[in-house]
């Protein structure tokens, strides 16, 4: 099966990868964003699918839009409908992070065949993976479906499942569904080439949307429950990483685990307690340990040795500042 490629950051440089190694599909080329500015030169570098893409000397496009009313736009077409000749019969999509137009969604035979990271019709959108461990979900997947007019709205070919365990984080979910999602969209494209897919449309009652993330939302609040705010920072790790300001500084928070209630322990909202092995903190309901923390300037360490070294602040009551900027 001859198909294209689009996609974008790492995650989709493995899939690259993958399709690259099988014998019954062939990558005519490959479709990215423009090279984007990194560092403290703001020099700018390829994506991480250009670079497996000129690895393997794969042709390379990096429209930075593919509407119609565009250069770019007009540019794409004449190259997909080449591309469609020469016997490409899909495109396989995986975090491209452009919107494909409604007019090119019929330039291949069996259209553009998007690798979701959630279970669709939940968490349509940006930040799925993330938004499937903030809300507690205790199993997520993978699903391919043909993209249609619509945010993640076109009907599904097909789908795996992973369990979220209590210190997953997105990068740990995100690893696990690229290596279970890259089988997938293999079989789903040979499937569709071998007419046996069998394509669902989506329920559009059950969808949920997953918002793309900020700075701002990775700020923890401590007035909510433990269990909430656990789950919350891992969906923010490790980016944009979860947050809160000690003393007017911000200070990152690693990896946290709600403590059992027998702990003998009272804490208001955001208030430290430090032993010495161990920092809690105190939260809207219920305490959590805080495994690891990243002071101001420094790399993420072990919160028991971080703390072990401000005993005076943590003498005096240290508490982290709310969301609006007072201390709880």
């Amino acid at each position: 099966m001859k198909i294209i490629f689009a996609g974008t950051p790492e995650p989709a440089a493995v899939v690259l990868e993958h399709l690259l190694t099988r014998p019954d599909i062939e990558v005519l080329a490959v479709v990215t964003q423009p090279d984007a500015q990194r560092g403290r030169g703001r020099s700018l570098y390829p994506s991480k699918v250009a670079e497996v893409a000129a690895a393997h000397e794969l042709p390379t496009y990096k429209w930075s839009t593919l509407k119609a009313d565009t250069p770019d736009g007009q540019y794409a077409r004449a190259s997909l409908e080449a591309l469609a000749e020469q016997g490409a019969t899909a495109a396989a999509v995986v975090a491209y992070g452009n919107l494909i137009p409604r007019d090119l969604l019929d330039v291949f035979q069996h259209g553009w065949i998007n690798l979701h990271y959630s279970l669709l019709p939940r968490w349509r959108g940006a930040a799925p993976v993330q938004a499937a461990i903030a809300e507690g979900d205790a199993t997520t997947g993978a699903s391919t479906f043909r993209i249609a007019a619509g945010m993640d709205t076109g009907p599904m070919i097909d789908a795996v499942t992973e369990p979220i365990g209590i210190e997953d984080t997105a990068d740990d979910l995100l690893t696990r569904l690229t290596y279970s999602g890259r089988e997938l969209l293999a079989q789903s494209l040979n499937a569709l080439e071998n007419g046996t897919a069998e394509l669902t449309p989506q329920e559009d009652a059950q969808a949920t949307h997953a918002s793309k993330i900020s700075s701002a939302d990775a700020q923890i609040d401590w007035g909510r429950s433990a269990h909430v705010i656990q789950r919350v920072a891992r969906a923010h790790t490790p980016a944009p990483g979860a947050w809160t300001v000690l003393k007017g500084q911000r200070v990152k928070i690693g990896m946290m685990l709600p403590v059992p209630e027998d702990q003998g322990v009272s804490l208001r909202p955001g208030e430290l307690h430090a032993s010495k092995k161990e920092l809690l903190v105190g939260t809207g309901e219920g305490l959590l340990k805080i495994t690891r923390i990243q002071p101001p300037g420094k790399k993420m360490m072990n919160a028991a040795d971080w703390a072990r070294g401000q005993q005076e602040l943590l003498s005096s009551g240290a508490c982290f500042e709310r969301r609006d900027g007072e201390e709880r």
